[in-house]
């Protein structure tokens, strides 16, 4: 799909995004570049890293990979300061590294729970924490206009609550929590816009392979708003939006991308069956005299 940014809006800009090797990070990594950013990938995995540096470059996008585990101080100190170092400076920092898995909770030990928890939202604060140096007003390879931009994503699961997804539940709700009180605290001292994404179902994603199976979809999409799933393209765009001068005055906002998703309901009765219904309602209202009981009628 065709962008509705300009194609230089990010232009300039240098960004660090965890994650950033495949599924949603890998999209919002290739919309940066091609709307003008340099970029920073951060993984685990050395193959998925190296595919998908060499994925940009071929798309004529300025990129670097690094090795690491938001879960580990020293691993996101050096991979913030690799990417100073490498590009001069550092201007957008998303947290996009995530994990998941269903389980019901009496089946979740509690290392698989801390598992979570350390990279959904220790990590996203351990890599904010390292960053800060570099994203501040007046910090090293930024001028005096401003703070950088820290990029959070999410989920709605913790909204309500989620079926066998306690975990990633309570890890999405720290992860929302952080932004609100970094924007505030960071956007009022250094004057870093902190802002989250919270997508809802994204097709061709891993997550959407483990926790969601084909007959699965398609149910839901019988009660989602917009009757189908949303598309990576969908939440590189809204991260676009946030990082670049167009929301320039937005901070501690969580940005929902889920179609209305987290609003909705299965539908108790088909559309025809409500219309039915309210006219034997409103025929009885007709027909009732007035001042009588129903009992009585």
């Amino acid at each position: 799909m065709e962008s509705p940014f300009k194609a230089e809006v990010l232009k300039g800009k240098v960004a660090l995004i965890t994650g950033g090797g495949s599924g949603i990070g890998f999209e919002i990594s290739t919309q940066f570049g091609k709307h003008g950013a340099s970029i920073a990938i951060m993984g685990r995995r050395k193959q998925v890293l190296d595919f998908a540096v060499s994925a940009l470059h071929s798309q004529g996008i300025q990129a670097v990979g690094f090795e690491g585990d938001v879960r580990k101080q020293e691993d996101a100190k050096r991979v913030v300061e690799s990417t100073f170092k490498h590009f001069g400076s550092l201007d957008i920092l998303v947290n996009a590294a995530a994990g998941n898995f269903l389980v019901s909770a009496e089946d979740l030990s509690p290392n698989g729970f801390r598992t979570v928890m350390d990279i959904d939202s220790v990590g996203t604060f351990t890599m904010c924490h390292e960053a800060l140096k570099y994203l501040k007003k007046g910090g090293p390879g930024r001028n005096s206009s401003g703070g950088g931009t820290i990029l959070n994503i999410s989920a709605t699961l913790h909204y309500t609550a989620s079926w066998y997804q306690i975990h990633v539940s309570a890890a999405k709700a720290a992860v929302d929590a952080t932004t609100r009180n970094l924007a505030l605290e960071w956007g009022t001292d250094y004057d870093i816009r902190v802002n989250g994404i919270a997508p809802g179902p994204i097709s061709d994603t891993p997550g959407m392979s483990k926790l969601a199976p084909d007959e699965i979809n398609s149910r839901s999409k019988d009660y989602m708003p917009l009757y189908k799933l949303g598309e990576k393209w969908d939440i590189a765009m809204a991260a676009i939006y946030l990082a670049s001068d167009a929301g320039k005055f937005i901070n501690g906002t969580i940005l929902i991308v889920d179609g209305g998703l987290w609003l909705s309901r299965p539908r108790h009765l088909p559309k025809e069956e409500v219309k039915q219904l309210s006219r034997a309602v409103e025929k009885r209202s007709r027909d009732k005299p007035i001042g009588v009981p129903t009992s009585k009628l």
